[in-house]
């Protein structure tokens, strides 16, 4: 019972300094308010003051500063009934008379005037006396001579307090924050529910990235047999494969802490922050050991040094970089803070920031293959209410060169587009459609054609199929379609195969397939039109990709001018005559192969006619159209490398 009661006894309230200062504030407020000492009095107007006058009823008047008047009345006037409000007050306690009314006039003169007047009506006996004084409040001025000084002071000491305390929380502490890390904390506060079992795919990836979990759970496991946990890791990989999902994961599976954060977080106007924000980080890291710090997008400071003439944020940039090299060269391999980044552009990082003893590792997360795309298809599809019998073998099929974030999208648009049809659930169809929406972006069947026009891309759409059904190397056709979409007045589709290496047929042939709408609207019209502007960007690029990259070009040679770090710069690193050759082969891959397309297109020309008719009249034109139209292709049958090379491991795993 004792206990309890000891429980209830209300707490003292702890002394803060700030009490002081409000007393003090206070003490000289109520000095100005009050320091007087004059008391207050009825307020009047000069009018009516002038007729108390006549009547005889004041005994002095006092003139203040020459701006008020005080008015006395004698002791017969205080008992008239109009004068009984007319007794002053004062607050404190006062040894001199207070008077009975005050106001405050215009002219001086004027007024004195008028009171010798009413005096000279009176006579000497009853004429009023007049004073003048000064009054003044000392203790008012004194404050406002010490304000600014209190003002200068109380700032200074507010300063203070927040630098010693290391700037506090808080928007107000945000200047003072300046230097400190900007780096998010997940610990066991703040849980993560993302977990490997989320991650699809990415299996070599999330082999490594669990190694480094492993690290930092059992380190023992590893020292004890002399070796030394990895510092880093740098994730590597296109746009959109799971980098920081992956590092989600790590957050969620480690169950230690966990430090996030950009690389543009480091990034600051002044002078000197990006360092210390690093030098903050990781003294935090080092203080929570064993931990893990994720840098997201690293090449905004890691950037190779020395690339750019430009000084000012550039020079703060290296400084920053440098203060990362320093703090992880400097760990102890006992600390057990392992450093996690994620870059897509690993050929622009400092050569430093790669070495072994920083990022020990480099994990390549690359784009799905198909297998893998079967897997992150089931973990999008499971919120959606599909269709059964959904064929996610056939959606992965269809998706060749699609990140997970694409696919992801995908199954949001194609749940967006079934909602929009008003159906119950999401069909293998709007997948279909979902496809072409991200490909090539929303229809546009308002768009209005003359029929010259509608007959124009009819022809260079359908150039395009009948090239393409002709050639060997060409991607399989899904479809072709006059309906614009995005900035295509018209498109044909096509699935390419998932393979590493490209021959210098299949550039060829893929070149003379793109040039078959040009070649199209020449054989038929005998006229060309800008309707081909993509389709020439995209031959230029390839055949500078030979001839300049891949070196698949015979007068140029095996030699490649590519430069992923940026080194050259704007110095060409080729000869003015090796520049013309080079002109000269791209030039002439195009012309041959479009003289190509011509050619096929003059041998098949009744099929083009037949195809361009049907797909005026129908828009939209399937592989089993083209079929019917143009037979059977002929090189379907022809069994390829990597048909047999999957057959081989099929064999095997058998």
């Amino acid at each position: 019972m004792a206990d309890k009661n000891k429980n209830t006894v209300p707490k003292k309230p702890k002394f803060n300094p700030y009490w002081i200062y409000g007393g003090i504030i206070i003490f000289f407020i109520a000095l100005q308010i009050f320091g007087s000492g004059s008391g207050s009095a009825d307020k009047t107007s000069p009018s009516q003051f002038f007729e108390y006058l006549r009547d005889g009823d004041v005994e002095k008047v006092d003139i203040v500063n020459e701006i008020t008047a005080k008015v006395y009345l004698t002791k017969e006037a205080q008992e008239k009934e109009i004068h009984k409000n007319s007794k002053p007050t004062s607050i404190f306690p006062s040894t001199t008379r207070l008077p009975n009314y005050s106001f405050q006039f215009g002219d001086l003169a004027l007024f004195q005037e008028s009171i010798n007047e009413i005096n000279k009506e009176l006579g000497k006996d009853k004429a009023v006396q007049v004073t003048f004084s000064i009054e003044s409040n000392p203790w008012g001025e004194l404050l406002f001579s010490l304000l600014p000084f209190v003002l200068l002071i109380g700032v200074w000491i507010f300063i203070m307090r927040r630098m010693s305390s290391g700037g506090g929380g808080g928007a107000g502490g945000q200047i003072f924050n300046i230097g400190k890390s900007k780096a998010k904390l997940f610990d066991e506060n703040s849980q993560v529910k993302t977990t490997f079992k989320d991650v699809a795919g990415l299996e070599g990836a999330k082999e490594e990235v669990q190694e480094i979990v492993d690290f930092l759970k059992n380190p023992e496991k590893y020292t004890n047999l002399g070796g030394k946990i990895p510092k880093g890791a740098l994730l590597v990989g296109p746009p959109g494969t799971g980098k920081t999902l992956l590092a989600k994961a790590v957050a969620g599976e480690a169950k230690v802490p966990f430090f996030s954060l950009s690389g543009s977080d480091f990034v600051e106007m002044f002078v000197g922050v990006g360092a210390s924000r690093v030098r903050d980080l990781f003294k935090q890291a080092k203080e929570k050991s064993p931990a893990i710090i994720f840098i997201d997008e690293i090449d905004a400071i890691g950037r190779a040094r020395g690339k750019n003439a430009m000084s000012g944020s550039n020079d703060e940039r290296e400084n920053t970089l440098n203060q990362l090299l320093t703090e992880m060269d400097g760990f102890g391999t006992n600390t057990n803070v392992i450093v996690l980044a994620a870059t897509n552009r690993a050929d622009i990082l400092d050569k430093a920031l790669m070495r072994a003893g920083r990022f020990d590792r480099q994990i390549h997360v690359d784009l799905p293959n198909l297998t893998e795309r079967r897997e992150i298809f089931e973990v999008h599809l499971k919120p959606l209410k599909k269709a059964k019998g959904l064929d996610v073998d056939f959606l992965s099929k269809q998706t060749p060169g699609f990140s997970g974030a694409d696919i992801a999208n995908l199954c949001n648009e194609a749940a967006l587009i079934a909602a929009r049809k008003n159906k119950k659930e999401v069909e293998k169809q709007d997948f279909l459609d979902a496809v072409d929406r991200i490909v090539g972006g929303l229809e546009k069947r308002s768009t209005i054609f003359s029929e010259e026009e509608k007959n124009l891309i009819a022809y260079h759409e359908a150039g395009h199929a009948t090239t393409s059904w002709f050639l060997e190397h060409a991607d399989p056709f899904v479809k072709v379609t006059i309906v614009p979409r995005g900035r295509s007045l018209g498109a044909a589709w096509y699935l390419p195969e998932e393979a590493h290496t490209t021959r210098t047929e299949k550039y060829l042939d893929e070149i003379c397939m793109t040039m078959g709408g040009r070649a199209a609207e020449k054989l038929m019209f005998d006229k060309i039109s800008t309707g081909a502007i993509s389709d020439l960007q995209s031959v230029t690029k390839k055949a500078k990709a030979m001839v300049m990259i891949y070196g698949l070009n015979e007068k140029v040679g095996n030699i490649t001018y590519y430069d992923p770090t940026g080194d050259n710069g704007f110095v060409k690193p080729y000869s003015e005559k090796t520049a013309e050759l080079i002109d000269a082969e791209i030039k002439n891959i195009i012309e041959t192969q479009y003289q190509r397309a011509i050619s096929i297109l003059s041998e098949k020309k009744d099929l083009l006619i037949v195809l361009a008719e049907r797909l005026r009249e129908r828009e939209v034109l399937f592989r089993e159209d083209l079929e019917e139209i143009l037979g059977k292709r002929p090189f379907d049958n022809i069994e390829k490398p990597s048909e047999k090379l999957q057959d081989v491991k099929e064999e095997e795993e058998e």
